[in-house]
């Protein structure tokens, strides 16, 4: 039940029909009795930068989710920015700080990464292929570098995108190697598959998988099917492997933590979401 004590969490992007966070977060408060709800509100581009102000000056305003088109847009809205979300360039979540500054960070990165220990993967000292350098790409790289990653090779067409990734992970992560180049998957402990290749019938896959060994981890961020191409072919090779929606919900609960409320485990907000067939 929403009520006058109800803390608000926008849920801000555009358009909001494909949006599944409330099918997941409300469940979660509805069943933990959190008196907190998350609430779509479809901004368009022109609108966003005037419209974040006003909604952080509501009087029961928590936090706030971001999703497209607005994850790039917000870096420049804010008063203070985690360091990954400065390496991705970009941020998904915005809290109110107790003196009013916006506060924000990017969990799409450590939603993967959270997957891959709850997976028993060793992350610190390992080599990771991250195909995609765009949003989710530069989020995931700069968590992997967060965790420990010792190197981390970026493959993507776009050449500004890849070296701007490139240039910003030297700066916040100077620990880590970062090459640019191969999408050849050959001697990596991790293998990120951080492009849309698998969202449509007959894309190509976005390494070549005979260049896979058994031992190397394969991660998915393409959520249409569970099990897509690229996944198909590392199970065959006898790799271990996650699939795209373990990001959406690994990720879960650091946002619970960023903004306050108690947390839970991806197994225990699957079994109250809805999100249908």
């Amino acid at each position: 039940m929403i009520t006058g004590t109800t803390r608000l969490i926008a849920h801000l992007g555009y358009p909001t029909e494909a949006f599944k966070a409330p099918l997941i977060y409300n469940p979660y408060f509805e069943k933990s009795g959190i008196d907190a709800v998350v609430v779509p509100m479809g901004c368009k581009p022109e609108d966003y930068p005037a419209f974040l102000k006003l909604v952080f000056r509501l009087s029961n305003i928590h936090g706030a989710l971001v999703t497209m088109p607005h994850k790039v847009t917000t870096m420049g809205l804010l008063d203070e920015v985690s360091t990954n979300a400065r390496v991705a360039g970009s941020c998904n979540a915005i809290k109110l700080g107790a003196d009013g500054r916006l506060i924000g960070d990017m969990f799409d990165g450590e939603g993967f990464v959270r997957g891959l220990r709850r997976r028993g993967q060793q992350l610190a000292g390992a080599e990771a292929l991250v195909v995609g350098s765009g949003g989710v790409g530069s989020a995931i790289a700069a968590s992997l570098a967060s965790a420990g990653v010792r190197r981390i090779a970026l493959h993507d067409d776009n050449t500004a995108t890849l070296n701007g990734l490139r240039d910003r992970l030297n700066m916040y992560y100077p620990s880590t190697v970062v090459t640019v180049g191969s999408a050849d998957p050959f001697g990596f402990d991790i293998v990120v598959n951080a492009t849309p290749l698998g969202m449509r019938e007959g894309d190509p896959l976005p390494v070549d998988v005979s260049r896979l060994a058994p031992s190397t981890f394969v991660g998915e961020v393409v959520m249409k099917q569970e099990i897509t191409p690229l996944l198909e072919a590392a199970r065959s090779r006898g790799c271990a492997f996650q699939i795209g929606t373990d990001m959406l919900f690994e990720q879960i609960p650091a946002y619970l933590d960023f903004f306050g409320f108690p947390s839970a485990t991806a197994e225990e907000l699957r079994a109250v979401a809805r999100l249908g067939p």
